[in-house]
């Protein structure tokens, strides 16, 4: 029998005995695996090059250089692995700040252990996640004066809108839908426009809130 695959995970946050507790929880799984740690956002950007880790868990109150700073940076660098923010605030702005700047997640640190494992496995496999508490205020923050739900879509916007809500690429939801990628990047592009939204991440989290 294979062993199972193991994602490298990188944590960044500024509290030691954070980081110990959940190297200690991630490394109890048999698929994850923390490659390394960082103490503060520049110690990440200096840390991911050499280590390219799959997914990093990234703490947002921290001096110098906060998560979303650290975000911003590492998509700047072109960093293109998983990036889950995991924090205290539930604030509206960091929230919404956090999606535009494509975090792949918003993770509250009081949810239960069992939940941020599985938020994890999710990211990795191309899901938008964000604690449960957070959907509705996550849908009202990305939320434009385009944005209602009386938005006109066609049968197939709603179809390529719903794939996208499950975290699938373009080429898987050119295979769903026996359609060619090219044809899914024009519906994506027109859904944005049509929506007011500036990414398929705030296209994803509109789906949860207006589409059952």
């Amino acid at each position: 029998m294979k062993p199972p695959i193991r994602h490298s995970i990188l944590l960044v946050d500024d509290h030691p005995m954070m980081r110990r507790g959940m190297r200690q929880l991630l490394e109890l799984e048999e698929d994850l695996e923390v490659v390394g740690e960082a103490g503060h956002g520049q110690e990440a950007l200096d840390m991911v090059g050499q280590l390219q880790p799959e997914l990093i868990l990234l703490d947002n109150n921290m001096p110098q250089m906060n998560g979303l700073q650290t975000l911003k940076r590492l998509r700047e660098l072109n960093f293109t692995g998983k990036i889950l923010i995991f924090t205290v605030s539930d604030s509206e702005d960091d929230i919404r700040d956090a999606m535009r700047l494509d975090a792949d997640g918003y993770l509250l640190k009081d949810m239960e252990p069992e939940l941020l494992i599985q938020s994890i496995r999710d990211a990795l496999q191309g899901s938008l996640v964000v604690s449960p508490t957070l959907t509705r205020i996550l849908a009202q923050a990305l939320r434009s004066p385009h944005t209602s739900s009386q938005v006109d879509l066609t049968d197939r916007e709603r179809q390529v809108l719903k794939t996208i809500s499950a975290g699938h690429s373009n080429k898987v939801i050119g295979r769903k839908l026996g359609i060619t990628e090219g044809t899914v990047k024009v519906h994506v592009k027109n859904l944005l426009h049509k929506l007011g939204l500036r990414s398929r991440v705030e296209a994803a989290v509109w789906a949860m809130e207006h589409l059952r």
